[in-house]
């Protein structure tokens, strides 16, 4: 299958409107992922350690006791994220595993950055307390002060940081 040519980003950021407005519509919340992963987590630990669940403030309200961590909007909106990425890439003849790379670093190097990336932006989503979903998107649509700081300072940042990891692109 010969995969299709992208979306025009102005259509796609037009429809991701409507996705994050259907979000808030059909489940009372915006569009994010930081929360998923937190409940993921906490199901993994009840799993070995139930008591420390139970006794943990942070962990408690999401799995201690009868409390079910899948039973939240934001499990089922990343499981639906997921699945339509998936079906996306089937769709568009793009649903392949494959490493992104410049000429001048390895696929080794490229997950060892994107991981490290990827811990960064974890641990700045924990220190938000949203990701880059739930805060630009979802808080950026709501017109929340912190979310548009949040947005901004993750522009800056990118921008800040491109200059030193671009040579790994080009």
């Amino acid at each position: 299958m010969t995969p299709r040519p992208p979306w025009n980003p102005y259509v796609a950021g037009f429809a991701l409107g409507l996705v994050l407005t259907t979000a808030f519509v059909v489940t009372g919340h915006g569009l994010g992922a930081s929360g998923a992963l937190s409940r993921v987590t906490t199901a993994a630990i009840d799993a070995v350690a139930p008591m420390h669940v139970n006794t943990n403030p942070y962990l408690a309200p999401m799995a201690g006791g009868d409390t079910d961590p899948f039973d939240s909007w934001v499990v089922w909106t990343v499981v639906g994220a997921i699945l339509g990425g998936l079906a996306s890439g089937w769709a568009g003849g793009r649903l392949k595993i494959e490493t992104f790379r410049g000429p001048r670093i390895t696929a080794q190097q490229r997950w060892m950055l994107a991981l490290f990336g990827g811990a960064i932006m974890g641990f700045g989503a924990r220190l938000a307390r949203g990701c880059t979903s739930g805060q630009a998107l979802s808080g950026g649509a709501m017109l929340s002060v912190g979310s548009w700081a949040f947005m901004l300072s993750v522009f800056i940042g990118g921008y800040a940081l491109a200059y030193f990891v671009r040579k790994a692109w080009n």
